[in-house]
């Protein structure tokens, strides 16, 4: 049969709506279920978080306190840390309290010892004061018996006295000046032989065959010719070239060569030998010759003065002293050799370096450049010792052996100890017996003469002329001369020396007077 589709359609209408009661009842009860479940829930979590709070507020608490445990730990031992600050401070404070109070306690002591020894310098002082008043009581009635004997006012015994002083000061003073304008020309006299004795040995001229003449032997009298040459050419050009006098005289197979500096003239004398061996004499070999053996003797120098320098066990030496030490070797002073003289000097001033404690190498050193300048001096004007002073100067010495330099003939003076062993050790190389050419009769002449002067002054007791003649003493009677007629008696006797005696460097004279007293106990 046919269903009407109303009739389904209400069916179906009537069917869905009785599903969808059903589901939506359903849905209900399952809603309510998870609502009651989640207000279970949310009360479970509100119950969990308030234990939680709980905990955690007591844990805070717990926290804080320690933290206040802690800090207040710390601030009890700060607390106590200080106070043991303060009682230190306290305790020093009441040690400089006690300190004071002994330093007040001590210069009351003293205040007081004060007052008692200015009360007692005061009564001294009037004690004085009544004294010196006594004093010029007795010296005013003094002078009035003294008027009264020599029947003079004070005012006529004043007058004649001040004619007296007046006089007295006149012959004092005319004295004086005598004795001044004398020393004045002893000094001038004393310059003035020094000046040209240091100009003759600078200049010297060729008469002085000992120091500035050299002679060069020949095969034969017929090499004269050969040297002289051509109308003279050969020998103006050794001349020109060598800078040295080539004198040809009557004298059998030998020339002189003269010339005041003795490095030019052992080149000269060198150069002509080698020549004479060669046998080509022109002006061209001259000159080849000449310059070669000037530059075998600058490298020669050198050797020379580095031999020097270590034979003395010197070190850190300008190359140039060096090379001006090596000159030295051709230069000699009353005929000994001034290089050998300089390292004799050396070793003597090390040696009493050593003796008295001082740097023997810097004492050394003074004493193997102290007469450098003497290989330079006909370069330079002045002494051969400010010269060589400001050689060393100018090539880094330092400032003490400048001054040893130039104070070993005292024209400076002296500022170490080092410029005295200097001028010691000059004195010994020089004057010891053999070091300078010197015939014994001449020295004994000397000495003999110095003696006879001295002893031919009134009142000189005894005289010795010591130190190989360097020095002169003098032993006067006291009762003949007093201390004031020494140092007069002194210049005297010098002044005789430089006038009757030939000798060379310084004399010392020295007057001794001496007063002795002898008592016996019995």
């Amino acid at each position: 049969m046919t269903i009407n589709p109303i009739i389904a359609l209400i069916i179906g209408v009537a069917g869905g709506f009785a599903i969808a009661l059903i589901i939506y009842f359903i849905k209900r009860n399952t809603a309510f279920k998870l609502i009651s479940q989640s207000t279970k829930i949310a009360e479970e979590l509100e119950k969990n978080a308030k234990i939680e709070a709980e905990n955690a507020k007591k844990a805070a608490l717990l926290e804080a306190r320690e933290e206040w445990i802690k800090q207040k730990r710390l601030l009890d031992e700060e607390i106590k840390e200080r106070q043991k600050e303060l009682r230190l401070e306290e305790k020093k404070y009441n040690e400089r309290l006690s300190s004071l109070d002994k330093r007040l306690d001590s210069l009351d002591k003293k205040e007081t010892a004060l007052a008692e020894q200015e009360k007692k310098l005061r009564n001294k002082e009037e004690e004085l004061l009544n004294k010196k008043n006594e004093f010029d009581a007795i010296i005013v009635e003094q002078k009035n018996k003294l008027a009264e004997i020599a029947g003079l006012s004070r005012e006529e015994a004043i007058a004649r006295l001040r004619e007296e002083l007046i006089s007295q000061a006149r012959q004092v003073a005319a004295n004086d000046a005598r004795l001044t304008i004398e020393q004045i020309k002893l000094d001038a006299n004393r310059k003035a032989a020094e000046i040209l004795s240091t100009a003759i040995q600078r200049m010297a001229v060729d008469y002085v065959s000992e120091t500035t003449v050299s002679v060069v032997s020949l095969p034969s009298d017929e090499m004269k010719g050969r040297i002289i040459g051509r109308e003279g050419r050969n020998i103006r050009t050794f001349e020109k070239v060598s800078g040295v006098d080539l004198i040809i005289d009557d004298t059998p197979e030998a020339v002189v060569l003269s010339c005041f500096d003795p490095v030019r003239r052992e080149v000269a004398r060198l150069a002509l030998e080698k020549l004479i061996a060669d046998g080509r004499i022109h002006p061209g070999r001259i000159e080849e010759i000449i310059a070669k053996t000037a530059k075998e003797m600058e490298e020669n120098l050198v050797k020379i003065g580095e031999k020097a320098v270590l034979e003395t066990n010197i070190h850190n030496i300008s190359p140039n002293l060096i090379k001006v030490l090596g000159r030295l070797h051709y230069r000699t002073s009353y005929g000994q050799n001034v290089l050998e003289h300089s390292i004799e000097s050396a070793w003597i001033c090390g040696i009493l370096a050593a003796e008295l404690g001082l740097d023997q190498e810097l004492a050394r050193r003074a004493g193997l450049l102290h007469d450098i300048g003497k290989a330079i001096d006909h370069e330079f004007d002045g002494s051969h010792a400010i010269i060589g002073a400001n050689l060393a100067r100018k090539n880094g010495e330092g400032k003490i052996i400048v001054n040893a330099i130039e104070a070993h003939h005292e024209e400076v003076e002296a500022i170490s100890v080092y410029a005295a062993l200097t001028q010691a050790s000059d004195a010994i190389s020089g004057a010891r017996p053999g070091a300078r050419r010197e015939m014994l009769e001449t020295y004994m002449q000397r000495l003999s003469k110095l003696e006879e002067i001295a002893n031919s002054i009134d009142g000189v007791s005894k005289s010795y002329a010591i130190q190989a003649g360097r020095e002169l003493r003098i032993i006067v009677e006291p009762s003949l001369i007093d201390e004031n007629q020494t140092a007069l008696l002194a210049t005297e006797i010098a002044a005789s020396i430089e006038k009757q005696v030939q000798y060379p460097g310084q004399i010392k004279v020295t007057v001794i007077r001496e007063t002795r007293q002898i008592a016996m106990a019995k």
